[in-house]
């Protein structure tokens, strides 16, 4: 009865407070003489848990502020019989652990209410400093200008703004070459991605001449055949990074599977179970570590077609693309390389058939390898193959009797390796150079017509450049390897003239096909003139007499565009003939005589 009781009492409307009563936190309520005494005589009772003492943690004195709102006051009167309900339905054991429950939220609560105001005392503190420095900072300002209180939020604001900005952009591009740091791209246009890469000037004095078979390299690379691409790897020359570009950074209709944990990939032909490439990545050192150009020149064939019946063998196309760079800074990388513990010990230096003899190629360390050795040590030793290795890895050995340096004197042997080594890189398919990525990525993609997913990235700092060296060292580095000194100059000559070369190609291949686009256009405004002439005879008497002329404009506009395009083949197939240039500019004079006897009709 009590519970019901209880339970009326607390869903009736809430009663009006007297002026200048204290408010109270819970439903008013009548705390008549029966109902102390009946809470006082069942203490595990519904309403002896009602009207119990303040939960804990909460003091008697607490005086809470008074409920303006009539409909809270009712929630709180819903709120307070529901659990009164809640609790009469549970049994003891579990009204235990809803009072533990009940306490626990109370703490949690005042942890809460402590928490927010914690916060808010530190904000209001942050906010008297933010102050006071703005007082020091501004203060001339304030009290010519006489700042109001809203002035200094608007202030506030802003700079907390600004510090937010700042805390962001560091986070999310803590670099100095962020991308959102580039202002100027706001104020001047999009450089030529292929802009001098090694910060010398744009304009190239060509010290060197080729031919036009020398300078394009286009190459009929047929991926479903039978070619082959094999990638002669110098030493620190940038070898590894192009690797990598061409087994995990080309567009290719059966990509190379590359496994995590494993530097080889497998890279076949779509549709065949056969390699297209011959390199570190994809076949492995298959022919020595650091296979020069007359291992590989021997060794490849075998390699690729060694378990075939030499009748059987096709008729490949082995074209050899290699990686040069500046001779100081390889020899210097090399050298820093070395010092680290490298050896090349698995290079077979395979010539004629055998290996060098230890007389003929001495060691420069009689350890395990030269880790540690110093500069001076790495070019007092006569037989380091570090010196002038670009030549004597791009030539042909057999020309001189190989490693037996008594065959020839040392001039005519210098002079037959620089020869031979340029030669081989002419004829190359392809060769780039390390201090242009963006150039040698470019010509790669013009002489075998594939595309790379993303650009090659220029880097400026290496670890041959944080070697600092005098002008006297310099000058004996350059010494030593003054054959791959003459040869770099001349690579940089040829590759500098190709990209040259191939970019005017493609701008005037671009211009030809906006010519072609706008004679097309004029023979459809010729077309589409006479026939509404024909349909409107009454509008235009003199039809009849232009109707013939305006046939023979298409006919003669027709023939030629096809003679253009009979041109551009005859073009393609005779392409060191000197005096096909003389007739394509025939051909574009007449070309526009007739444009401009079209428009004069018109």
């Amino acid at each position: 009865m009590a519970l019901s009781a209880f339970a009326a009492r607390a869903l009736q409307p809430p009663l009006q407070l007297e002026r200048g009563a204290p408010a109270r936190t819970t439903c008013p309520r009548r705390h008549s003489r029966v109902e102390a005494e009946l809470a006082e005589s069942r203490q595990g009772s519904v309403a002896a848990s009602v009207f119990a003492d303040p939960p804990r943690g909460v003091s008697p004195e607490f005086n809470f502020q008074p409920l303006q709102d009539e409909p809270l006051k009712a929630s709180y009167c819903l709120a307070g019989a529901a659990r009164a309900l809640l609790f009469a339905l549970l049994l003891r054991g579990r009204r235990r652990r809803m009072h533990e429950l009940r306490r626990r939220w109370d703490l949690g609560s005042l942890c809460q209410a402590l928490l927010t105001r914690g916060l808010a005392a530190l904000g209001h503190s942050l906010k008297h400093v933010l102050g006071a420095i703005f007082s020091k900072v501004f203060g001339p300002l304030a009290s010519v200008g006489n700042m109001d209180e809203k002035s200094n939020k608007l202030l506030l604001a802003l700079v907390m703004l600004f510090l937010f900005a700042v805390i962001v952009l560091q986070y999310v591009c803590p670099g100095t070459e962020c991308q959102l740091l580039r202002l100027q791209a706001f104020s001047s246009p999009m450089p030529d991605p292929y802009r001098s890469e090694d910060e010398s000037s744009a304009r190239f004095v060509p010290r060197y001449n080729f031919s036009r078979g020398d300078l394009l390299r286009e190459v009929d690379f047929d991926i479903r055949g039978d070619d082959l691409i094999v990638f002669l790897h110098i030493q620190k020359t940038g070898g590894t990074t192009f690797g990598r570009h061409l087994v995990r950074n080309i567009q290719l209709e059966q990509p190379c599977e590359c496994r995590v944990g494993q530097k080889k990939c497998t890279c076949h032909r779509p549709g065949k179970r056969e390699t297209w490439l011959f390199s570190r990545f994809s076949t492995g050192w298959s022919c020595g570590l650091h296979a020069d150009w007359t291992e590989l020149n021997s060794c490849v064939p075998s390699v690729v077609d060694g378990k075939r019946d030499a009748r059987l063998r096709p008729s490949r196309n082995f074209h050899y693309i290699t990686i040069l760079r500046d001779p100081v800074s390889r020899y210097l990388s090399e050298w820093r390389h070395v010092q680290r513990g490298a050896t090349w010990k698995a290079s077979l230096h395979v010539c004629d058939g055998r290996p060098p003899t230890s007389e003929e190629l001495p060691s420069c360390y009689t350890g395990d390898d030269w880790s540690g050795c110093p500069l001076k040590e790495f070019m007092d030793c006569p037989y380091n193959l570090a010196n002038n290795r670009q030549v004597r890895m791009l030539s042909d050995l057999t020309l001189v009797g190989c490693y037996n340096l008594s065959v020839m004197p040392e001039k005519q042997r210098n002079k037959v390796l620089l020869e031979s080594a340029k030669s081989n890189l002419k004829h190359m398919a392809f060769f780039g150079l390390t201090e242009f990525q963006r150039k040698t990525q470019y010509l790669f993609e013009k002489a075998f017509n594939m595309n790379f997913i993303s650009p090659f990235t220029q880097y400026n700092t290496t670890r041959a450049s944080s070697v600092e060296i005098n002008e006297e060292i310099q000058k004996r580095i350059e010494g030593l390897n003054f054959l791959d000194l003459e040869l770099y100059s001349y690579a940089k000559d040829l590759f500098l003239q190709r990209y040259q070369f191939m970019r005017q190609k493609e701008h005037q291949e671009a211009r030809r096909k906006r010519q072609e686009q706008r004679k097309f256009l004029k023979g459809r405004f010729l077309q589409i003139h006479f026939q509404s002439q024909s349909q409107n005879p009454s509008q235009n008497p003199n039809m009849n007499a232009n109707q013939n002329v305006t046939q023979n404009l298409i006919q003669n506009l027709t023939q030629s565009s096809s003679q253009n395009s009979s041109q551009k083949e005859n073009q393609e197939s005779q392409k060191q003939n000197p005096g096909q240039e003389q007739k394509d500019s025939n051909t574009s004079n007449s070309t526009n005589d007739y444009i401009g006897s079209v428009e004069k009709w018109r």
